[in-house]
């Protein structure tokens, strides 16, 4: 099917007639290797990847459903089985569009929407209905603001990054401002709903946002601009319980970021995480977590404070090597994340990952093992 479908992309490509419509996405194999102990098993797995952008254009809508493709098998499937499978085939969203096509004790295949909606647009007004993603994050790395479909940054291998289920409102008020509101429903019939502002001063962009996540009422700020050449940008949210609106137990989660750009295209990034209601000790969830974990603009961590490094540099136009970091203070444990990316053609890459945790048993890094990653990709 996957086959048959990729002979229709690339016939539809090679047509060159103008329309309204635009079909695109990738084909990849991705294998992985983890390592939880030297002297134990070292699990095996891969998963071969599919996804479809269908974008249509009718008048003054649009309309993008992206489907994912996934058939994933080897050791760690059959070590995990039947937990991966079944996670694979949660959906977070208010509409189930994830369906599980088949699974063994060394296997299993799934198909999902992530994106499934239309787009009305008339003049400087703009309303967005279906799965969608709301990006409302500034930060490289961890992105309070981002409370509608918060990214895990670990899980690389999904550029797109997650959707949700939601109506989406914009109005541009200028060319540098708009307002915004927004209101979705997750798995758990959960809502969150909040407004944006944002606006351009001083040459920063700034935004300002309230509204309630499920369950917390929310406050959140950000910006983005430039230190002598060099980016800066900052967000942080404030998250107060519903239940207990009249105690002062809500929790700030804020993050920093810096990079800088060489004139010999040396690329240097820098971040930083705060959670006030972090913990300064061992903030470790176990290795499981790593595996079947679920992220929130409130919940990127255990831990009070996190920093993040990372350096790349084109080493010639088609190979680009880069390495990134994060460290606890409080428990000393560490992430490394060496890559290796070379373009062997205009739309097929290679690439070579690793993630390294360095640890004691519970810290925040401590229980993960290492893995490493290779991926053959062909974008259509």
């Amino acid at each position: 099917m996957l086959l048959f479908l990729s002979i229709l992309v690339v016939s539809a490509q090679q047509e060159k007639k103008a329309r309204n419509w635009t079909l695109n996405g990738h084909l990849q194999s991705l294998g992985t290797v983890w390592v939880q102990d030297w002297d134990g098993t070292w699990q095996t797995m891969n998963q071969i990847k599919n996804r479809f952008d269908f974008r249509w254009y009718p008048a003054n809508f649009s309309v993008h459903v992206g489907m994912r493709n996934n058939f994933t098998y080897g050791m760690m499937p059959r070590l995990y089985y039947p937990y991966m499978a079944d996670l694979a085939v949660s959906d977070p969203g208010y509409l189930d569009m994830t369906r599980l096509i088949g699974k063994d004790t060394s296997y299993y295949m799934t198909s999902n929407f992530d994106r499934f909606n239309i787009r009305y647009s008339n003049g400087d007004f703009q309303a967005t209905v279906g799965r969608q993603r709301i990006n409302w994050g500034i930060n490289y790395v961890w992105n309070p603001n981002d409370i509608f479909n918060t990214f895990d940054y670990f899980d690389f291998d999904y550029v797109e990054r997650p959707g949700c289920d939601a109506v989406h409102l914009q109005y541009y008020t200028g060319a540098t401002s708009s307002v915004e509101a927004a209101i979705k429903i997750d798995s758990r019939d959960k809502i969150t709903l909040a407004g944006m502002y944002r606006f351009n001063k001083w040459n920063y962009d700034f935004q300002f946002l309230g509204g309630y996540m499920t369950g917390d009422y929310v406050l959140g700020a950000g910006w983005s601009g430039n230190i002598k050449g060099a980016g800066f940008n900052g967000e942080m949210s404030y998250f107060h319980p519903e239940e207990n609106f009249s105690d002062t137990c809500g929790v700030l989660v804020g993050s920093l970021g810096v990079n800088y750009t060489f004139r010999n295209s040396l690329m240097l990034q820098f971040s930083g995480l705060y959670n006030s209601d972090g913990t300064t000790g061992p903030a470790g969830m176990g290795a499981g977590f790593f595996v079947y974990k679920e992220v929130s603009a409130k919940t990127f961590t255990l831990a009070k404070y996190l920093l993040f490094g990372n350096i790349s540099y084109p080493v010639t136009p088609l190979f680009t090597a880069s390495l990134a970091s994060m460290y606890n203070p409080g428990d000393k444990s560490v992430f490394v994340g060496p890559t290796f990316d070379v373009s062997i053609t205009s739309n097929i890459e290679f690439m070579i990952t690793a993630q390294l945790f360095f640890g004691d048993q519970e810290t925040e890094f401590g229980d993960y093992g290492k893995l490493a990653y290779g991926r053959l990709k062909w974008n259509f």
